[in-house]
Formats: structure tokens, C-alpha cells, sequence
């Protein structure tokens, strides 16, 4: 091999320098750490140097091999990636689907927009599983910066779900007013339950800490359908305006402050126009409307008498239930030319719980079914009531006469067949209803108004020979999506809209010949009219329930998604 020039005057250089090195160390001795391991001994060249004078990890990549992805940032959940790893990229302009990272396969994530009702945001939101629940990300706040507390905040919410539960809404509805209050206040994690009496509500900050319950016991409940829209107007302050705890809890104190909008003269003459007008929907003349008027302000005043001494409100349903009776079996004993069955009918009307009804065949079609079941054995007793009261008014009458022609539904109750009549009766009753339910004074005309549409559409249907049962639910139907419709573009409860609305299709006549039939022993006939009325009273309900749920399912309002605005909960056959 050649020589380096420059490398033997290196290896010469360090020749001279170990001798140096040798004699001085002759002189000074030198500790051993002075002494490397790698220097190579006297006389022993260095090494070659590499060729790269910068050596490489062993980590380095191979030659061959292309570097590695750099990894994306992780994202938010509630955010659009820019890109998913083995999926098409979403075109530049589309806005209406948003993907979270988790599952990869790209669920739509649900989109609650401030733009939507609060009932629809919140009703979204109770009808997902609790895993499947988007919870939006915390603000950083500063460190003098605090919340409102939690205790106070459950009492609120507690306090609002008390009214709407008393005034007759549904549970559903309540769980979303009480989740929407909660959830405008920071609190994210809630569980909030309703049943029939009780409510609570628990909040998990997260989960390593221990959860927050708060209950409350309704124990008084009644119809002011005034209070009830203030409450919702005052949720949707909380939930779309962000208003703070001390203005809501001014406001929930002004609202329980309100007096009634119509007094208690006014309710008792609500009353007797409701049954006139009833009476004049099955053919009654001026002095049938007059007699019926007449006996149901008896009933309500009796009834109120009742509720002043503590009575429970089984046995003010058969004070109140007597008088109308008593006065039909008057007007056939006196074998006066008077429908003195239209009277009866008339009286009915004003006494079957159709709002409670309704409320539990909702609460079950919507999955609480111990709301349900305790909704409608309530309305079981309010009618054993009202049986209780016309069959011994009914029971006496025939011990005096047994003849009494007056009160055979056969012949008192033909085929009456007025449309503009029978039309102006139906919006009169559903008007009555309105200042019976205390509904504040907007409302009334779309009430009235749609108690008279409904009306003419069960009157058309059954003109053309359609079983009563199916013409109820769809007459009923629509007042359930007019209902819907109005209570959506107005921030409002529906129950305004529909209860008054569905008075006309309650089954007065029906319930009423199933009494007769009993009274006067032809126990058949008996059963069959009142399976027939339970029957009206189911398709009343389904009806208005499916007519709300296709205003949700269909109509959406300005400001919805396209996708995500609503889900049910899932399938389970039954399981």
C-alpha cells in the first residue's frame, strides 16, 4: 500500500510527542485515569478515519427505506378532520356532516345548533344512549373566574321540571326543559327522572368524583296553562339567551307569583257554555244548551265546595257529576218535549280527563311507562267517579219511573247530522275549554280554531261511512301536528294548542249510553258502549301523539341540521 505523506508526519509528530510525553512523565508520574483505553499504544499507527466524518445512530434509517408519515394532530371529536387515514377525503364545500375520529368508520356527529328549539336540541339529546352523547369542551376559565354552584343550579332546575310536571306536561318534555337548564349552566353530566310524583336529578362532575342528587315530591297539581307557557318561555331564556341563575330565579319567582288570567266566575261559566255547547253537538235545541249550561255551573260549584272542605278528587267528580244528571232525569220525569238525554251528554263532556289521558297514553308511547301506568290509574278513577255519580242519580230516576222514554239513547239520540251548527258548537266547546285550562289569551284563537277544523274533518270522515275509531285518531292527528307546528315556531308548550282542540272528539254520548245501559240492566249493551268509549279515548291520544311526532319527523324548523337534527332510541324488539 502507498504511504500518506501527511499521515507519517503525523504518526512522526506523535512519536515526538510520546517521547516528550515519556520524559516528563519520567519526571512527574502521571495517575492512571490519565491513560484512555482506546489511545493506541507507542508505536502503533492511528487508525484510518471514516470516510463520513459524522457517525449515525443505530436508530438511523436504513438506505432504501422512505421515512415514516409524521402522525396528524389529534383533533376534537366535534370537529372535521382535514383528512381520515384509508377514507375518501369530503368534498371542499361540504358543511353538513361533521366526522369525529372515533369510531374510524366516520359516524355522523350530532350537531346541536343554537338556531333549533330548545325542546328539539334537548329532546335529541334524551332520546341518544348516555355514551353516545356529545359533551362540549370546557372553556378555560381564569383562576378568580367561577361557576354557578351546582347545588343551586339542580334547585332550579328541580323547581321548573315541579311546575311543568303539575301543570300536566308530559315527562318527556319535563326531562328536556330540566336537561336543557342543566346543560345552558355548564352542567353536562346529568341524569335528570321523572316519574309521577317525583323528580331528581343526579350530576357526576366526572368520573372520579362523587355524584350530586337532588329530588323533589310533587304533591299538588293543577291546570294553569298560563304559568305553564311562562315556564317554557323562561327555559328558552336559559337554554338560547344564556341569561344568568339570579334573572332565572327572578323570574321563576315572578311566575309563581301570577294569578290566574280568568277568575273563578268566569271558570264556572266556562263550564256550563262547554256543556251547551256539547249538547248542541248531539242535537240538543236552545233549551237543551240552557239546561245543561245550568246544571254544569251546579256541578263546578259543588265541586269547588268540595275541594274548599279537602275532599280528595275522586269524590269532587261525583259531586260534580250529579247535577247534570239530576237535571236530565228531571226534564224526563216532567215528560217535557226536552232531550233530556243531550242534557246528560252535555255534562259529560265537561267532566272526562282528556288532558290526563292524553298525557299518559303519551308518557307510555314514549317509553316511561311508570309515569304511564300511574297517568292513566288516575284517569281510572276520576271516570269511576263520574260512574259512580250518574249512575245513582240515573238509578234513582228509574226507581221512579221505570218508563222514562226521554233518557233511551235510541230515541232521544238519533242520527243529527248540522254542519255549520255542529261546527260553531265544536268551537265554542274548545273555547270553554280554553278558559277552563287558563290559557293566556293568544292562544285561544288557534285553540278555537283548531277544535273547529278537527270537528269538520271527523264529521267528513264519518259522513263517508269510516268507522268512528279511525276518523277520531286522524281528526285527532291533525290537531297533534297543528299543535306541534305552533309550539315549535313559537318556543312554546303544544298543550295550549291540542288539549282545548280534541274536546269535540271526546266520547260524551258514548260513555253516556254505557251508563244508561247499566242503570237500566242490559249489561251487554252496557259493555259495548263503554269498550266503544275507551276506544275513542285511545285513538284521541295515539292520534294527537303521532300527529306531533310526524311535526318532528318531517317539518323541520329554520336553523335544523340535516343530519343528526333528531334520533330515536334504538330498537330493542321488546328485549
Amino acid at each position: 500500500m502507498a504511504s500518506d505523506p501527511q499521515r507519517g508526519q503525523r504518526g512522526a509528530s506523535g512519536s515526538s510527542s510520546a517521547s516528550d510525553q515519556s520524559g516528563s512523565e519520567e519526571r512527574k508520574p502521571q495517575p492512571d485515569e490519565a491513560h484512555s483505553a482506546f489511545t493506541p499504544p507507542l508505536g502503533v499507527p492511528y487508525p484510518p478515519l471514516p470516510e463520513d466524518e459524522h457517525p449515525t445512530s443505530e436508530f438511523a434509517l436504513p438506505s432504501g427505506l422512505r421515512p415514516e408519515t409524521p402522525a396528524e394532530q389529534e383533533g376534537s371529536a366535534f370537529t372535521r378532520p382535514s383528512s381520515t387515514t384509508g377514507q375518501t377525503p369530503m368534498p371542499a364545500g361540504s358543511t353538513a356532516l361533521s366526522y369525529a375520529f372515533t369510531p374510524p368508520h366516520g359516524i355522523p356527529a350530532v350537531r346541536l345548533t343554537k338556531e333549533a328549539p330548545w325542546q328539539d336540541r334537548m329532546r335529541t339529546m334524551l332520546r341518544m344512549p348516555v355514551g353516545e352523547r356529545p359533551v362540549p369542551e370546557r372553556l378555560e376559565r381564569a383562576d378568580d373566574e367561577t361557576g354557578p354552584a351546582v347545588p343551586r343550579v339542580l334547585d332550579l332546575t328541580l323547581r321548573i321540571g315541579e311546575i311543568l310536571l303539575a301543570g300536566g306536561e308530559g315527562a318527556e318534555d319535563v326531562e328536556a326543559a330540566m336537561f336543557g337548564v342543566a346543560h345552558a349552566y355548564g352542567l353536562e353530566r346529568v341524569e335528570p327522572t321523572v316519574t309521577f310524583t317525583l323528580l331528581s336529578i343526579s350530576y357526576q362532575p366526572s368520573l372520579v368524583d362523587d355524584p350530586v342528587t337532588a329530588s323533589r315530591t310533587v304533591r299538588r297539581r293543577g291546570v294553569d296553562y298560563n304559568r305553564l307557557s311562562a315556564v317554557f318561555r323562561l327555559v328558552d331564556e336559559i337554554a338560547s339567551e344564556g341569561i344568568t341563575l339570579e334573572e332565572a330565579y327572578r323570574g321563576l319567582a315572578e311566575i309563581r307569583r301570577n294569578r290566574h288570567p280568568y277568575p273563578s266566575w268566569a271558570l264556572t261559566v266556562a263550564s256550563g257554555l262547554l256543556s251547551g255547547a256539547a249538547s248542541m253537538l248531539v242535537g240538543g235545541t236552545m233549551l237543551v244548551f240552557v239546561a245543561a249550561a245550568v246544571g254544569s255551573m251546579l256541578g263546578d260549584r259543588l265541586a269547588w265546595l268540595a275541594s274548599a272542605r279537602g275532599l280528595p278528587e275522586f269524590y269532587q267528580f261525583v259531586v260534580a257529576a250529579m247535577p247534570p244528571a239530576a237535571v236530565g232525569v228531571a226534564f224526563g220525569l216532567a215528560h217535557l218535549n226536552v232531550q233530556a238525554s243531550a242534557v246528560i251528554t252535555g255534562g259529560l263532556f265537561a267532566l272526562i280527563p282528556g288532558r290526563a289521558l292524553v298525557a299518559g297514553v303519551h308518557d307510555g308511547l314514549t317509553g316511561y311507562y311508570i309515569t304511564a301506568a300511574a297517568r292513566l290509574l288516575e284517569v281510572g278513577y276520576l271516570i269511576v267517579g263520574i260512574v259512580v255519580g250518574v249512575l245513582s242519580v240515573l238509578y234513582i230516576g228509574l226507581q221512579l219511573n221505570p218508563g222514562l222514554r226521554r233518557l233511551n239513547p235510541e230515541q232521544s239520540l238519533g242520527d243529527y247530522n248540522e254542519p255549520l251548527v255542529q261546527t260553531v258548537a265544536a268551537m265554542l266547546l274548545a273555547l270553554a275549554f280554553c278558559v277552563l285550562l287558563q290559557q293566556e289569551r293568544h292562544t285561544v284563537a288557534f285553540a278555537t280554531l283548531n277544535g273547529g277544523v278537527a270537528w269538520v274533518v271527523y264529521g267528513a270522515l264519518t259522513f263517508a261511512e269510516i268507522n268512528p275509531v279511525p276518523a277520531t285518531a286522524i281528526a285527532a292527528g291533525l290537531v297533534g301536528l297543528f299543535g306541534q307546528l305552533l309550539s315549535r315556531y313559537r318556543y312554546a308548550s303544544a298543550l295550549p294548542y291540542v288539549t282545548a282542540a280534541i274536546g269535540p272528539l271526546l266520547p260524551g254520548s258514548a260513555t253516556y249510553f254505557g251508563l244508561l245501559n247499566f242503570a237500566q240492566g242490559h249489561l251487554p249493551q252496557g259493555l259495548t258502549s263503554l269498550v266503544q268509549a275507551v276506544s275513542l279515548a285511545l285513538a284521541i291520544a295515539v292520534g294527537v301523539n303521532l300527529g306531533a311526532e310526524v311535526a318532528r319527523l318531517f317539518l323541520r324548523a329554520p336553523g335544523i341540521e340535516e343530519a343528526g337534527a333528531r334520533r330515536a332510541a334504538k330498537r330493542t324488539r321488546g328485549f
